[in-house]
């Protein structure tokens, strides 16, 4: 579908924008340069009669991204767990796009439910709710077995929503071209690849399937959490289109008061969220990459439950170990070390200077050293950064997005709970534990006996790519029979001696 008619999708949101009186409040809550807002007036206003009118009962931005479309709604629920970026006051008006959008009819649910798992609705539940929450994606219905008497939520698609997000994605590939040919400098931000990576994360978001079984992995590594929680997925009563859970009892985490109301430690909850993703995504390598309040719960118990898997980060163990060693040396304040780990991850061009790029660091990282949270700009803080990323030359890495997003997310959801938080107190024992065991003599034990395990198991096989190594080179002085037979027996020897190693070294480790 991408096309010229992707040029008039663009001007209706510059035109949406302005007519919901959504574009002043964003402006304002950026605190954009007079120069950005002639400019965004210009452009807007000529063609404010094409913009989407919107419901005229919601507030100005939620009425304008709920009008645009599901992607510009899942921007809206990243903003609105940064009240220190856009305020508090845009902040809670775009709480609403985390699950209290305008349902679609239960009668639709049930009929969806019935043809994806080819079962008769009341056969299965015993009772089936009206929609308890709604999202961009899909809404939740809570709903009861007939079989075991168990409480379940029951989560369906919203009807075309695979169409609605295409129109929305090739909308915003031509945008990242134009800013590409127009702001040659933005290239650095490989905007293209970004939205290829957001299109994955959202096709993949679609099959609720794949969804299914990201709970399940999750919940297998993260069983033994202490106060932390994941529902039991139901998978036979799941499909492409329908998942079925446990039913997740709880006050939602954005309800700051309630929480506090009902005697909860909310520092201590704050603290545990930070926690947990940073276990997760450095011990596992696999996280809940869409963390925001309306994801969350507080049990009765005090454990955060956590639900909603369409969204889920893997990280390989070499990048969780860079990952690592950069949150390490700011803790320690070692800004040389976490220089050297950018380049030696080629993060920043080898031909940067190592040493000023330290010194720019230093400035990021000591102004917030022993402050908490509600002494801290993140919005200068995140500009700054910026601006240091495009002085070195850093690229975008697709790789690293939803780990960065997530981080952004999680942090704003711990700020909400806790506000004098200190990130970095909170993350340095996770970060600490994590170094000791994969940084280091351990470690390189554990690489090495993983390498000799893979060569033993090429043992058998040993001579014979020998052979056929030799005979693929042709050379004319090659060895004679007997010359090659010993050669390739030592070969085999050192598979065996590698397999050797492996067992010897697993027995260590």
């Amino acid at each position: 579908m991408r096309g010229p008619h992707n040029i008039f999708r663009l001007i209706r949101t510059g035109a949406t924008l302005e007519r919901t009186g959504a574009m002043r409040v964003v402006l304002d809550a950026f605190q954009a340069p007079p120069s950005l807002r002639i400019v965004a007036r210009i452009l807007g206003w000529p063609f404010k009669f094409l913009g989407i009118k919107g419901d005229p009962a919601l507030p100005p931005a939620t009425r304008a991204l709920t009008a645009l479309g599901p992607a510009y709604i899942k921007f809206g629920q990243i903003l609105s767990t940064r009240p220190d970026v856009v305020g508090d006051e845009l902040a809670m008006q775009l709480r609403v796009l985390q699950d209290k959008l305008p349902p679609f009819p239960t009668a639709v649910a049930k009929k969806t439910v019935a043809r994806e798992l080819d079962v008769a609705v009341e056969t299965v539940f015993a009772d089936f709710s009206e929609p308890v929450a709604a999202a961009s994606i899909a809404q939740v219905h809570r709903a009861r077995l007939a079989d075991t008497g168990e409480d379940v939520a029951v989560k369906v698609l919203r009807p075309k929503i695979e169409r609605a997000f295409r129109k929305d994605i090739d909308a915003f590939y031509l945008a990242a071209q134009m800013i590409e040919l127009l702001a040659p400098a933005t290239r650095r931000l490989r905007p293209m690849d970004v939205i290829a990576h957001f299109e994955g994360v959202v096709m993949g978001e679609l099959d609720l399937r794949l969804e299914t079984s990201g709970a399940a992995e999750f919940a297998a590594n993260t069983g033994k959490d202490e106060g932390f929680a994941v529902p039991e997925v139901h998978w036979f009563l799941s499909s492409r289109r329908v998942m079925t859970m446990g039913w997740a009892e709880g006050i939602p985490a954005g309800e700051v008061n309630a929480i506090e109301a009902a005697g909860h430690d909310r520092a201590a909850l704050g603290e545990r969220v930070l926690r947990m993703f940073l276990m997760h995504a450095l011990r596992d390598g696999y996280f809940h990459a869409d963390m925001h309040q309306g994801n969350l719960k507080v049990a009765p118990n005090g454990d955060i439950v956590v639900y909603d898997f369409g969204i889920m980060g893997r990280l390989d163990e070499y990048t969780r170990r860079v990952y690592a060693e950069i949150l390490f040396g700011f803790i320690r304040k070692d800004y040389r070390r976490v220089a050297e780990v950018h380049f030696e991850a080629g993060y920043v061009p080898a031909d940067r200077d190592i040493d000023e790029f330290a010194r720019a660091l230093r400035s990021v990282g000591e102004p917030i050293f022993g402050m908490d949270a509600t002494r801290i700009s993140m919005a200068r803080l995140l500009s700054y950064l910026f601006e240091v990323t495009e002085r070195f030359g850093m690229e975008t890495r697709t790789e690293l997005i939803l780990l960065q997003r997530t981080m952004v997310v999680v942090e704003g959801v711990s700020r909400s709970l806790h506000p004098h938080i200190n990130i970095w107190e909170v993350a340095r024992p996770i970060v600490e534990n994590y170094i000791k065991d994969n940084v280091g003599p351990k470690a390189l034990f554990r690489d090495l006996a993983k390498t000799a395990r893979v060569l033993a198991r090429f043992g058998p096989k040993l001579p014979q790519l020998a052979e056929a190594a030799l005979i693929r080179q042709g050379m004319p002085d090659e060895p004679p029979p007997k010359s090659r037979r010993v050669m390739t027996l030592g070969i085999f020897a050192a598979g065996l001696l590698a397999g050797g190693a492996a067992v010897w070294a697993f027995l260590l480790l």
